[in-house]
């Protein structure tokens, strides 16, 4: 034990630096964002995120929301299990054929008004799995759809940019 204390003590901090480039427009998203989730959903959105067939890229970039950094609780969004309490549904992927009924399913749970955003350019269009026998490929394929955002994978800011677009031209 003292031979690992001693090591961290020569050592020091190794870590990446933070990065401080996006820090002011994600602020400033953030509080559009924030004025916006106030105004039309009561002081905080809930989100339920279903992953219907990709290959987990987007779902990395969707939590990484939730880490120090970009603390998307902070604005008021937060994410919820059940489709039961969400106001939006958030899609990443290609709907795989096993995950069509399951996504109807949320979708149909889910209370009015409910917006729908795709993620990534799986869940725009396909991507390169297009429509098969697995795959109904685009979430509009399946379920109406209010906003895509686009990427592979889509950063978490673009992630914060699209939830506001679909937040702000939802009347």
């Amino acid at each position: 034990m003292l031979r690992i204390l001693g090591k961290i003590q020569r050592l020091g901090i190794v870590t990446e630096t933070r990065p401080e480039l996006g820090e002011p427009a994600l602020t400033e998203i953030g509080e559009q964002l924030k004025a916006h989730i106030g105004e039309r959903f009561g002081g905080s959105l809930a989100i339920r995120e279903v992953d219907a067939g990709s290959c987990n890229g987007c779902e990395l970039e969707v939590q990484a929301l939730n880490n120090p950094f970009y603390s998307i609780e902070r604005f008021g969004v937060h994410f919820v299990a059940s489709p039961r309490h969400a106001d939006m549904l958030l899609v990443s992927g290609p709907v795989s054929r096993h995950m069509e009924t399951a996504l109807l399913r949320t979708y149909d749970a889910m209370p009015e008004p409910r917006l729908v955003i795709a993620v990534g350019e799986c869940g725009a269009c396909g991507g390169e799995f297009g429509i098969s026998y697995a795959s109904c490929g685009a979430v509009s394929n399946v379920i109406p759809v209010d906003g895509v955002i686009h990427g592979c994978p889509p950063t978490p800011l673009d992630l914060l940019r699209g939830i506001l677009e679909a937040i702000a031209k939802r009347p």
